[in-house]
């Protein structure tokens, strides 16, 4: 059991609380993960809490419930969203909830839906005159050798609607960037080539405006994709992040500004990495990151002294 428990006062406050976890997208499995260790911590610290699989399986599914239905049935005063990838992060289920007049943790639909497409975050990112790497959309009767001209391979192709590095390949060849184009588009109408950093990768995490300590990652595979970030056991996280001081502030900075200039708010992961000889290039945000075991910003909050139930409850009081 946790040393960490709220009052009696602020547990009222609370009221009943419905995380919000499962869904239906290709993150389902990763947020079946994330919304058990936020329902057992939340549990733990002594809010009413229970957990709502949206639109999932077994009796909801056979039941034929949608999402609207479980929604309204269900009696909560207030959710903690941690429902992964399409529907629950990209500002559906945010203006859903606030139809309803229900708070919510998390960015709001306008970021959370801007946070969820890489392309659209880019450009505003770019027109702030923030770093970040050059890229192409990809369509069927896209000029593939044009784009490898301009961006130089090696490359990396993303779905832009995707999180969990779901879909990604990179490609070092022209055969390679049409057959990754191929694999992508599977999961998004909308694809993107972008320039591959060959350079240390960073996560801040960011908790009602404040950055907390970063996290240089290190993988054995090309990137830090799915298998590296939920079951590889040789994927290492460093706080020794061979930065400068100098360099530390610039990147939690950076990361900040990154988080707010798209209108995020309570918590999230800004994902960066280091060009040599450039600088710091921003590759994504991400407004509803994983709170699994391997997940980054637990790890960060426990270096920053900040306990799995403090974390959860101190993202919760932002629905105050």
């Amino acid at each position: 059991m946790a040393d960490f428990r709220i009052d009696a006062q602020l547990a009222g406050q609370f009221g009943r609380v419905a995380v919000i976890y499962g869904g239906n997208s290709a993150e389902r499995s990763v947020s079946l993960k994330s919304g058990a260790e936020v329902l057992k911590a939340l549990l733990n610290a002594g809010v009413n809490a229970f957990g709502l699989d949206l639109c999932g399986d077994g009796e909801n599914l056979v039941a034929g419930l949608s999402p609207v239905k479980q929604l309204m049935d269900a009696e909560f005063d207030r959710a903690f969203l941690i429902l992964h990838g399409r529907g629950g992060e990209d500002g559906t289920l945010q203006g859903l909830l606030e139809i309803m007049n229900k708070p919510y943790t998390g960015s709001g639909v306008m970021a959370s839906s801007l946070g969820m497409d890489k392309v659209k975050c880019k450009q505003i990112w770019q027109g702030a005159g923030m770093p970040t790497p050059a890229y192409e959309l990809l369509t069927a009767d896209t000029d593939f050798a044009a784009v490898a001209e301009r961006l130089e391979f090696p490359i990396i192709v993303k779905p832009a609607h995707e999180g969990s590095s779901i879909g990604m390949s990179k490609v070092t060849d022209l055969p390679g960037l049409k057959a990754a184009f191929t694999e992508a588009v599977q999961y998004d109408r909308a694809v993107l080539a972008e320039q591959w950093i060959e350079g240390p990768e960073f996560t801040v995490t960011v908790v009602n405006g404040e950055a907390l300590p970063v996290i240089r990652l290190e993988t054995p595979n090309d990137f830090y994709d799915f298998e590296a970030k939920y079951q590889s056991e040789e994927t290492q996280y460093h706080f020794d992040n061979e930065l400068s001081e100098a360099e530390v502030t610039e990147l939690m900075a950076l990361a900040v500004n990154a988080f707010n200039m798209v209108g995020c708010k309570d918590w999230g992961r800004v994902d960066v990495m280091q060009l040599p000889g450039v600088g710091f290039q921003l590759l994504e945000v991400n407004t509803l990151p994983g709170m699994t075991d391997h997940s980054l910003v637990p790890m960060a909050a426990r270096k920053a002294g900040m306990s799995f139930e403090k974390l959860v409850v101190s993202i919760l009081q932002g629905t105050l």
